[in-house]
């Protein structure tokens, strides 16, 4: 039967710029950015600088014209899924992303309650008792709705980029630049390797994107809050991680950088870093986990779905080390750059970027066709080649989505 898609009411819609870029700015502080930064190390300081830049530059963009469908529709990510994929195709990527993100909330617990624990001891449960605080936290930051958000983002992330700024002077007032620059990259890393693991983490967002993009007052604020944001901080991370990794040699270069900061008597600033840039990130995937359940289960309520997806994934960091099932979300999470190269090429192509009185069937096997194909060519171009997977995943399975769906068009015009 066929559905028409809701947009949320005009008047939600209060989010400008600036709460965009603070938004962005909070996702992208965030330990797992540093120890990413730190995996560049192979290539040494002067390249993976130019790739981390290149990276963000290319990743970004994807992400921000992801958030305008948002801001044009006033859809959640899973919604907008539909048009092209089906009003029960798109169950199938919300199930995905409920959860990888009740996975990902787990991991960002668990690797915050580590840290802090670091930071500072607690006896008995030990970083358990951290990961419960954490976890109660961004669990009502979800709950409490966008209305103050905003406001608590704002205090947050202004807090956290200041703390930032003295982590960054003690990384390289302790190492310098000369320092770093001098190290000589061993092992060796291909630059386009370098540069889909920068790609991959903006990119990573995007099945979140529209679930706050839909607050925009503007596309404009939207894609512009969105890509600007992350585009700094993530970029300012990443070069943290790398230059912590190189002057330490160390892989956990997050880790690196908090007992330096510790060492030289900063314990405060370290926690509120740890504990902070947890809360600014976690609550993204908790929200956004609920908000994806709604579009397969919508009588379950926003709130009671926050409670939900924090209660599991606190659960989860609790009892399970985030090693133990990382690699499983990388692999969920692969289904998702060729799924939204369809859905972009769906409204930015197909559709005109317009969703207004659409449609839509129950389900495309077009849209599935081109998504698998998509998908296959992820795995087969990361095991085998060093060109990356990530955006080439995305723009092939757009590019033939939109093949596929001009054929049959002009199969029923009878051309």
């Amino acid at each position: 039967m066929a559905e028409k898609i809701l947009p949320i009411e005009q008047g939600g819609r209060t989010f400008t710029g600036i709460d965009f870029f603070l938004l962005w700015s909070g996702a992208a502080v965030s330990l797992a950015e540093i120890w990413a930064g730190g995996l560049l190390v192979p290539m040494g300081f002067g390249a993976g600088i130019l790739a981390i830049i290149i990276g963000h530059l290319v990743g970004n963009t994807p992400l921000a014209l992801g958030g305008v469908i948002g801001s044009r529709t006033g859809l959640t990510t899973m919604m907008t899924v539909r048009p092209s994929f089906g009003v029960k195709g798109s169950y199938f990527a919300a199930l995905l992303n409920v959860i990888q993100l009740i996975g990902w909330t787990g991991v960002m617990l668990w690797i915050g309650g580590q840290a802090a624990q670091a930071v500072f001891p607690i006896s008995g449960w030990g970083f358990r008792w951290w990961v419960l605080a954490a976890g109660v936290i961004t669990t009502v930051w979800a709950i409490v709705g966008s209305r103050y958000w905003k406001w608590v983002q704002r205090i947050a992330v202004l807090g956290l980029m200041a703390l930032c700024v003295l982590m960054t002077y003690v990384v390289f007032n302790k190492y310098g630049w000369d320092s770093l620059t001098a190290v000589r990259p061993k092992g060796g890393m291909p630059f386009m390797v370098g540069l889909d693991i920068v790609v991959a983490m903006p990119v990573s967002w995007l099945p979140l994107v529209c679930d706050y993009s839909r607050f925009a007052r503007s596309s404009v604020s939207s894609f512009w809050g969105t890509w600007i944001g992350y585009f700094l901080v993530s970029s300012w991370m990443y070069v943290v991680g790398l230059a912590a990794a190189l002057a330490t040699a160390s892989a956990t270069p997050e880790s690196m950088v908090l007992q330096l900061m510790v060492g030289m008597g900063f314990i405060l600033p370290a926690l509120i870093i740890v504990l902070f840039s947890t809360f600014t990130t976690t609550f993204l995937d908790i929200y956004s986990g609920a908000v994806s359940a709604l579009n397969i289960w919508p009588r379950f309520g926003e709130r009671s779905a926050s409670f939900v997806c924090g209660v599991l994934g606190t659960c989860l960091a609790m009892v399970f080390p985030a090693t133990a099932y990382e690699g499983f979300l990388l692999l969920v999470g692969s289904v998702f750059c060729p799924l939204f190269g369809v859905v972009l090429a769906d409204f930015f192509i197909m559709k005109g970027g317009n969703y207004s009185k659409e449609e839509m069937r129950s389900i495309n096997p077009r849209a599935f066709l081109a998504w698998g194909i998509g998908l296959a060519l992820y795995h087969v171009l990361q095991r085998t080649t060093e060109i990356g997977s990530s955006i080439p995943s995305l723009v092939t399975a757009g590019f033939l989505y939109v093949l596929f769906m001009k054929a049959a068009k002009n199969s029923i015009n009878g051309e």
